[in-house]
């Protein structure tokens, strides 16, 4: 290499640095992250290459949505770069005495790039960057429909608790009474056909008169037992409402993210792999590609562990030993997905013959059981190593090709 231009990101500007082969400073400036910017970036990139008769080495941390900016224009310009992680760039520069400054973190970052071997970041196509958006933005929806949940519930406890223990919670039939009933007393003034026809005509889903009545009438019994802690006019009746209407629409919100992912993934060789597993649904299979990319990135299994985060860390010293434990350090909404759709396969043990839910079975029946976790995360280690072999390979899951390459 004979040039290396390093970068310290922070939040609408880096200050960037430019070391030569004798690993001398030649430039040192701040630049604002904005077009006239950019353009002067371009500008010193190409004088170097004209100079070199090569482009030089760039290297920068990720610090989240402020380094995009950056990396677009890598992009977008077609210039290969270093981006690492945080943590492993404290290890690469730590030093017995640091002083930590933007302008300091740039030249450490340079200096570091002559010692330390680094690998070109890998740039994924824009499928997998919609993907990832998607999926981010799916849990969004879901985190937030979760604190709503919560919130409704306080308020119930309040006006109507029967009505959590007469409908599932998570059912569009009880979202939809919470609106139209929050408080008993909106009940008691309605005949049972009344209530019958509203029920009918409020909910989405085809729901029968027959079903429609029976729920109308434990509705009134639990209604005329009741004691509400508030009055029907009570404010918070309304705000029971309001979160019931919220939670019914980000549900729709979530279907139609659902939709979308899998539109785009229809035609992708992952996509079909991932549904052609047992107890693999389109909404596990588009979150797995949103959260794991482009897995050709990945040169064996085991790499893909790391990046899940279930790669065995062991600790030993003297006579010290450590329970060895996976090392968490890796994607941990992937892993939160992963652990799901394990539980899920067992649950259809009956309906499929799946390999996987077989060897969770024999961890948990050997003489040294295993424990529910640890099992699943066999589990999921042992799916990640068949979805490797099957998607670099274009291979649709069936029971006997799984067996032999896991």
């Amino acid at each position: 290499m004979k040039h290396v231009m390093a970068f310290d990101v922070s939040m609408g500007k880096s200050t960037i640095v430019i070391y030569n082969q004798y690993r001398q400073c030649e430039v040192e400036r701040e630049f604002e992250h904005n077009r006239p910017s950019f353009e002067q970036l371009q500008e010193t990139l190409q004088a170097l290459i004209h100079q070199d008769g090569q482009a030089p080495e760039i290297v920068f941390e990720a610090t989240g949505v402020y380094s995009k900016p950056l990396e677009r224009f890598f992009q977008d310009n077609n210039y290969t770069y270093c981006r690492i992680n945080p943590l492993e760039a404290n290890l690469q520069m730590a030093s017995m005495r640091r002083q930590k400054t933007d302008k300091g973190d740039a030249h450490e970052l340079a200096k570091s790039h002559f010692r330390v071997e680094r690998e070109q970041t890998y740039q994924e196509e824009e499928y997998y960057q919609q993907m990832r958006g998607l999926t981010r933005y799916y849990d969004e929806v879901d985190s937030e429909i979760t604190h709503l949940y919560s919130r409704l519930h306080a308020i119930l406890q309040l006006s109507f608790p029967e009505l959590e223990r007469l409908f599932t919670k998570r059912s569009a039939l009880f979202l939809n009474i919470v609106q139209l009933y929050p408080h008993p007393d909106e009940v008691l003034v309605h005949s049972k056909t009344v209530i019958r026809n509203r029920l009918k005509a409020n909910t989405q889903k085809n729901l029968s008169l027959k079903r429609s009545e029976e729920k109308g009438i434990a509705l009134l019994e639990a209604a005329k037992s009741s004691y509400p802690a508030i009055l029907k006019t009570d404010v918070r009746c309304k705000q029971a409402r309001d979160y019931a209407s919220r939670i019914a629409d980000l549900k729709d919100k979530k279907e139609q993210l659902v939709k979308q992912m899998a539109e785009l993934s229809k035609d992708r060789i992952e996509y079909q792999v991932l549904l052609s597993f047992p107890g693999v649904g389109e909404t596990t299979a588009v979150r797995i590609i949103g959260e794991l990319g482009d897995i050709q990135r990945f040169k064996n299994h085991k790499q893909l562990n790391a990046y899940v985060g279930i790669d065995v860390i062991r600790y030993q010293s003297g006579n010290t030993f450590y329970k060895d434990k996976i090392n968490k350090r890796g994607n941990n909404k992937l892993r939160k997905i992963l652990f799901f759709m394990i539980r899920t396969m067992i649950t259809l043990r009956k309906k499929t013959k799946n390999h996987l839910v077989e060897y969770y079975d024999k961890l948990k029946t050997q003489p040294e059981r295993k424990p529910h976790k640890v099992a699943s995360v066999a589990c999921m280690n042992k799916f990640l190593k068949v979805a490797f072999h099957l998607i670099t390979h274009g291979i649709l899951y069936d029971y006997k090709t799984a067996s032999t390459c896991s």
